[in-house]
């Protein structure tokens, strides 16, 4: 373990404080999307920031499609973390995906948390017409989606980007998403695509008994307001905020608005 984690991930231990928060990336994203946050917060919090494996700059040649084939590995590799830090009673910062990956950590090993927050997380993408749920895509669009990758992997990754940021009016933000999509390798970035495209993770929900922050925001291509609303429905002890912010890494373009709903939560349960 040892040094294999810290290369492997890419692990990265800034800040000091007695408490620790692990900031974790969504597809296609990497621990550089928390800038903001670890500006706002590492002079009171030591902070954990990493790679998934296939992301950033984790270690590529770790990368196995028969160890990486659903969320639970990736929940693995944190708490391989989590233990190589002497890590517990932190909190799990999770973006998008990232935020199923700290779900299913907490259920295997509730004593690393004190906490999770999500930041546009969804228990599941695909729509389900049988029970009413709204996930943000159809089997449809999601098959399109998936040819549309394996076609033109960059290009696609060009042309998505800008729609999940949003902000058009800031071209930059989806340069960036950009950025760090083009980074991975195709057949990864395909493989976790169908991996965070296609899990369901609402089981999940009930069963979680650490307390548990839903921040959402508006108009998002990937993550409609109805998936935090049946968020907190389901997880006993949550709250969910809305921020004014829209896209689907509002860090990135609103971090002051999400740093404040992470600082008041924080401070609420300090």
């Amino acid at each position: 373990m040892g040094q294999g984690i810290w290369k492997r991930n890419n692990v990265q231990v800034l800040g000091s404080g007695r408490h620790t928060l692990i900031f974790a990336h969504g597809f296609g994203s990497e621990q550089s999307a928390w800038r903001h946050q670890v500006k706002a917060f590492q002079d009171r919090y030591r902070i954990v920031l990493f790679d998934h494996v296939g992301c950033g700059q984790s270690d590529f040649n770790a990368y196995s499609p028969h160890r990486y084939r659903g969320v639970h590995a990736y929940a693995e590799d944190v708490l391989e973390l989590c233990e190589e830090l002497n890590l517990a009673d932190c909190t799990l910062v999770g973006h998008s995906f990232s935020g199923m990956v700290g779900v299913v950590a907490a259920l295997a090993d509730p004593s690393r948390f004190r906490q999770l927050i999500f930041v546009k997380t969804t228990p599941r993408v695909l729509n389900d017409p049988d029970t009413g749920y709204v996930g943000g895509f159809s089997r449809a669009e999601l098959d399109a989606f998936f040819a549309a990758m394996s076609s033109n992997y960059y290009a696609w990754a060009s042309g998505f980007a800008p729609l999940a940021m949003g902000n058009p009016e800031r071209p930059a933000l989806g340069l960036e998403f950009a950025r760090t999509l083009s980074g991975m390798r195709p057949d990864i970035a395909l493989a976790i695509a169908r991996i965070v495209f296609q899990y369901d993770h609402r089981a999940d929900l009930p069963r979680l008994k650490i307390p548990s922050l839903i921040v959402h925001a508006g108009e998002d291509l990937a993550v409609p307001n109805e998936v935090g609303e049946y968020m907190a429905r389901l997880i006993p002890d949550s709250k969910l905020t809305t921020i004014d912010a829209s896209g689907h890494l509002p860090h990135l373009s609103a971090p002051l608005a999400v740093n404040r709903a992470l600082a008041e939560y924080l401070a609420a349960a300090a």
